[in-house]
């Protein structure tokens, strides 16, 4: 039989190699695609059963061109993870067009066009979605006007995505991480910013990689055959709470 296969976009580092190299470990075929080429082929070198494809998900061109070189080497396709994100964060008032146009251009347009290109293999073997968004797009927060709203949009384009394509048992899904110990976390989270999330989060630490990737691949599965349009906060219970944490760990009565 032909082993299942899996794209993973923004698959060089983070959340995506770690959903990657879940994905192998289960016996699938996974496409890196990536649009640091240094990055990419780097992460491809220690790994078996990968394709890695150099590709801007926010170029047509691009997209279409990946997709026809994954079903040129696969013949199939079953799985599809958009993880490739940018990030940027600074006050309303200070964003400029050019750069709501570049977070817009990754988060929410590459998530549309790389979809559309392999609707047509997901049809053809009931396969699955999974878009990774963020806490920002279920709750909002200060400097994420950006962010936050190209990560809202792809939840409820993942709605659409289920709501149209249910009938060819093609199922779509959102994974919502909250704060995750990446270099991204790390070069932009400060020593306060990473407090302020530990008393809001109770389980009070950082995700790992592994842990959302965990999640992903679970969506990707047959496991979860009867489940699509849902969005799965993999964030230690940061969404659920709210308020109060702080003074509630202060007064132990």
């Amino acid at each position: 039989m032909t082993p299942k296969t899996a794209i993973v976009t923004g698959a060089a580092r983070g959340i995506g190699l770690a959903t990657t190299r879940l994905l192998l470990a289960e016996g699938r075929r996974v496409a890196m695609i990536d649009r640091d080429a240094e990055a990419l082929t780097a992460a491809a070198q220690e790994l078996d059963g990968v394709l890695p494809v150099i590709c801007d998900v926010s170029d047509p061109d691009q997209v279409a061109a990946m997709a026809e070189s994954v079903m040129t080497e696969f013949g199939r396709i079953d799985a599809l993870v958009n993880n490739a994100g940018v990030a940027d964060f600074r006050p309303m008032g200070e964003t400029d067009f050019a750069t709501w146009r570049s977070v817009m251009a990754t988060n929410l347009d590459g998530v549309f066009l790389t979809s559309q290109a392999v609707i047509p293999h997901l049809k053809a073997v009931g396969g699955a979605i999974v878009n990774v968004a963020s806490i920002s797009g279920l709750r909002a927060s200060t400097l994420r006007a950006a962010y936050g709203t190209s990560k809202a949009a792809v939840i409820h384009l993942t709605r659409q995505q289920a709501a149209e394509l249910g009938e060819w048992g093609v199922r779509a899904n959102v994974v919502a991480p909250g704060p995750v110990d990446t270099k991204l976390a790390l070069a932009v989270h400060t020593p306060a910013i990473r407090a302020a999330y530990h008393d809001a989060i109770p389980l009070n630490r950082y995700g790992q990689e592994t842990e959302i990737a965990e999640v992903i691949s679970f969506l990707c599965s047959d496991k979860a055959s009867y489940v699509t349009g849902q969005t799965i906060a993999s964030d230690g219970g940061f969404d659920s709470t709210g308020v109060g944490l702080p003074a509630l760990r202060g007064d132990p009565a």
